[in-house]
């Protein structure tokens, strides 16, 4: 009925139709991005804006250049095949909004001449790769599933919402094909508006396949043409609810990523003051901003940058797979972290939405969502944010959990409470005196 109601309108009519469609998916798409940033902005500052060419070069190679995916080479060509082929692809949206807003087909056929045709075989190729990939990341999850896609965090939730995302695409190329091989049938037999435009070497396989009446090939052509568009908008503001929103994401966060070397901690600006002013009477620190801890209970003690990290998180599971706690059997797993922290964010944001921001719901990022076993597995090595592709950092939320653990509330376990004495009664992790360090060195 859709359909037909569509073949059946003017121009006109289907122009306001498709202006309509565009500015609620463009609204409703803007309104959750406002949550997004919202929900980031319940961090605690940071600063990440030094060294712009540095960070620029890493969001290059990162992010556009997809460096970290390359250690696992057949997920990268395949990933590859469907980043670059979504990506060009969708330089064709351009057109379509074109002509949808205007009731023009295919607009750039005319100016681009012979360019056109180039562009539009690459196309095609680039969305039979697409398909290719999708295929394969569909078998890899669902027929013969990798480990690293399995655990406790992988519920019903993300395992479908892998699914979902793989399914979408193999409708979008399917429709994006399709609706080429109509076209190039429609050009075969001269029918009005479609004029000569385009070279279509993977669709005009499928135009054998394809009805001989006119009327026909016009409504699969405007069909898989709204449904291509339309889909291209409900996949727009599917985004803001899905891991897939690492598609925007990955390339603020990589520019923002810890430029620091591997496995240095950050220092306490509380605790660092207190220091410089036992060592110089003189220092004047800053105040103490109202409610501030030592280290993070929940997801307002975070930096801005750990909130976007997991905003970011692709779920790949690249970072548990590597965890030596979780190898070997311990609770930990970063990925889980991750996906934690975003949970949490995303419940105080409908908390905020619902009863505004001063509502406390009696719960917290650790003991509500992270468990102490978690975090105390950990072995800080970290593995997991060298093998994440897109610099994500779960070691930080986990080390901010653990001040917040040891200095406000003195809980820690037993082993790492014995270190602690040694280092203040030896000066060392070991319960040895300092006189009798060098035992171990002397001749039986």
């Amino acid at each position: 009925m859709l359909i037909f109601i569509l073949l059946t309108c003017n121009h006109m009519v289907l122009q306001i139709l498709f202006l309509i469609i565009a500015a609620a998916a463009i609204t409703l798409f803007s309104l959750n991005v406002r949550k997004i940033i919202r929900n980031i902005n319940l961090g605690r500052p940071e600063d990440r804006s030094d060294r712009p060419s540095e960070r620029l070069a890493v969001m290059m190679k990162v992010a556009f250049g997809q460096s970290k995916m390359a250690n696992r080479p057949i997920a990268f060509i395949l990933h590859l095949f469907v980043y670059i082929g979504f990506v060009v692809i969708n330089l064709e949206v351009l057109e379509i909004i074109i002509d949808g807003i205007f009731g023009t087909h295919r607009i750039f056929a005319e100016p681009l001449g012979s360019l056109y045709n180039v562009l539009i075989a690459s196309f095609e190729v680039l969305a039979a790769l697409v398909l290719l990939g999708v295929i394969v990341f569909f078998a890899r999850r669902n027929i013969t599933p990798i480990k690293r896609f399995s655990g406790t965090e992988m519920g019903k939730w993300p395992k479908s919402d892998a699914n979902i995302i793989l399914i979408v695409e193999v409708l979008l190329m399917g429709a994006f094909l399709t609706m080429n091989a109509a076209d190039s049938k429609l050009q075969q037999l001269g029918a009005s508006s479609y004029l000569s435009a385009g070279s279509f070497p993977v669709s005009n396989f499928l135009v054998p396949l394809l009805p001989d009446t006119e009327s026909i090939l016009i409504a699969i052509e405007r069909s898989c043409w709204w449904f291509h568009i339309i889909g291209i908008f409900a996949f727009l503001n599917y985004l803001p609810y899905s891991k897939h929103l690492h598609i925007l994401l990955a390339f603020p966060n990589t520019y923002y990523s810890n430029l620091e070397p591997k496995g240095e901690l950050t220092n306490m600006t509380s605790v660092s003051n207190e220091v410089k002013a036992m060592l110089d009477p003189s220092f004047s620190p800053e105040p103490v901003p109202e409610g501030s801890r030592f280290g993070a209970k929940d997801i307002s003690d975070l930096t801005w940058k750990s909130l976007l990290d997991a905003y970011t998180c692709t779920e790949c599971g690249r970072c548990t797979s590597v965890c030596p706690a979780n190898i070997t059997g311990k609770l930990l797993s970063p990925r889980k972290i991750m996906m934690d922290t975003r949970d949490r964010m995303e419940e105080v944001g409908r908390n905020i939405d619902k009863y505004g921001k001063e509502h406390q719901d009696g719960k917290s990022l650790l003991d509500s969502y992270i468990t102490r076993e978690e975090i105390w597995a950990c072995t800080t090595c970290n593995a997991c944010t060298d093998a994440c592709p897109i610099n994500i950092d779960p070691l930080a939320v986990i080390v901010e959990l653990r001040r917040f653990a040891v200095m406000e509330e003195s809980q820690a376990p037993g082993s790492i409470n014995s270190m602690f004495g040694n280092v203040e009664n030896n000066g060392a992790p070991w319960k040895y005196a300092a006189v009798d360090r060098m035992n171990w060195a002397q001749e039986n």
